[in-house]
């Protein structure tokens, strides 16, 4: 590289955007994902070791994917291909490999290609890649926002290791926010900035782990605020809602407003509110909320104030918390969505809840009952000689299904722990126990 070409290039890297110019150039640089890259972890180990198999990258936007994939870059000895799955074809595919098998039969170098989004490859381009991946022609790194388990071919997902990268937490988004001000050369360290700290909060709170999103409002609030008279560009909350084009929810993920909300949007399904729930659940998506905490909460309702008088609502709830696995947000607020509203409409009843209750209060409170005889088990050589399950009648044997016998122990005969009520499907349920247990069901086939 000349004098000319060296000029130029540090130009278009002082012109590159801030998460860009601050992306970290080494794995100790690298602020969080300690899960993969600690010490003595798997992925450290061989980038270190350039001994790198096939490897598949996949979380959130902003979480290190690409930066991952360009540490291996400067680390290994390998050629490095960069592609992105948006752009690229079967012949760019071709012109690699055919470069790669080149490559190793002149110099005996081993080719890294790394694939940016390779969910968007079809199942025929993923396809083209497997023989090279499998015969090592290629050391395939692919980065993805989606499940790979849906999203990339079986056989390629067979052949690569997959490393999970998550979300950043709130203190691994401010140090980097903080070493990208004091950076005077690849960072904004040449201004003179003061930052208020609700203003800094709120990039990390509204970027909900995504670090590019956040240095991109930084950078966006530093460059667009004049100096004071001071020579200080002063960054308030106000201008850090203007740079990320969002409004700051009052939401502590650990406090008062995270408690009260959750809690408002639970008796506002309870309360057959939907248009409450909805405003409640768009509230703490805003905010940063984690989706499979509101699932959970969803799942709990569904079974605790609804119960028998929809058994439905568990049945959508869980595809809702499979959803929210599946789909990222913003999509995922969607499945939720629809899972509010149902549940807010459904029945109400919390039978099922006091009934386990009464059931847990008789076990953990009154004497231990013993097993009637009849009822025990009798699948095994000599019980019956024992006298075991002597007596029981077999229910199929009747009309309905049903026979009156003792179930509960002698301590609890008579007592009734599930109380269904007339609301919703338990008023079938009322009718077909009042039903069941009419006199001419006991007679025998």
């Amino acid at each position: 590289m000349d004098l000319f070409s060296y000029a130029s290039a540090a130009e278009q890297q002082k012109q590159a955007p801030l998460a860009a110019r601050m992306r970290p150039r080494s794995l100790d640089e690298m602020v969080g994902q300690q899960h993969i890259i600690g010490p003595g972890k798997l992925l450290r180990r061989a980038i270190e070791a350039d001994q790198l198999t096939s490897l598949i990258f996949h979380g959130p936007p902003g979480t290190g994917k690409t930066t991952l994939a360009q540490i291996i870059a400067q680390l290994s000895k390998a050629y490095f291909v960069q592609l992105n799955a948006v752009t690229a074809g079967v012949s760019d595919l071709r012109q690699v490999v055919k470069e790669a098998k080149e490559r190793r039969k002149l110099y005996g170098d081993k080719t890294i290609l790394f694939i940016d989004e390779i969910h968007r490859f079809n199942r025929a381009q993923q396809d083209a890649l497997l023989p090279d991946v499998e015969k090592g022609t290629v050391i395939l790194i692919g980065a993805t926002t989606e499940n790979p388990s849906f999203e990339v071919n079986a056989a390629l997902l067979s052949r690569s290791l997959l490393f999970e990268l998550h979300p950043l937490q709130e203190e691994e988004m401010r140090t980097i926010l903080q070493r990208a001000l004091n950076d005077r050369e690849r960072g904004l360290g040449e201004y003179r900035v003061e930052v208020d700290e609700e203003a800094l909060a709120h990039w990390i709170q509204v970027a909900g782990g995504d670090i590019r999103q956040a240095l991109n409002a930084l950078e966006l609030a530093v460059r667009s605020t004049p100096p004071n008279a001071n020579g200080i560009r002063h960054i308030t909350l106000e201008i850090a809602e203007e740079s990320i084009q969002k409004k700051r929810v009052r939401y502590d993920k650990s406090g008062d407003h995270h408690y009260n909300t959750i809690s408002a949007y639970i008796k506002s399904l309870r309360g057959s509110d939907p248009d409450a729930a909805l405003y409640y659940l768009a509230k703490m998506l805003l905010a940063g909320e984690d989706p499979r905490f509101i699932a959970r909460r969803i799942m709990i309702h569904a079974a605790e104030d609804i119960g028998m008088a929809d058994p439905r609502a568990l049945l959508i709830a869980s595809a809702t918390a499979h959803a929210v696995e599946m789909v990222g947000l913003p999509e995922t607020r969607i499945p939720l969505a629809e899972a509010t509203i149902y549940l807010a409409t459904a029945p109400k009843s919390n039978s099922v809840y006091q009934g386990i209750e009464n059931a847990i209060q008789a076990v953990k409170t009154e004497k231990r009952g013993e097993v009637p005889v009849h009822l025990y088990d009798t699948h095994y050589s000599g019980a019956k000689k024992q006298g075991r399950g002597l007596g029981y009648l077999y229910p199929h044997d009747y009309p309905r299904g049903y026979v009156e016998q003792q179930y509960l122990p002698d301590e609890h005969i008579g007592k009734t722990f599930y109380q269904p009520k007339e609301i919703g499907y338990e008023q079938k349920l009322k009718e077909f126990i009042r039903w069941v247990k009419q006199p001419s069901s006991a007679k025998k086939r």
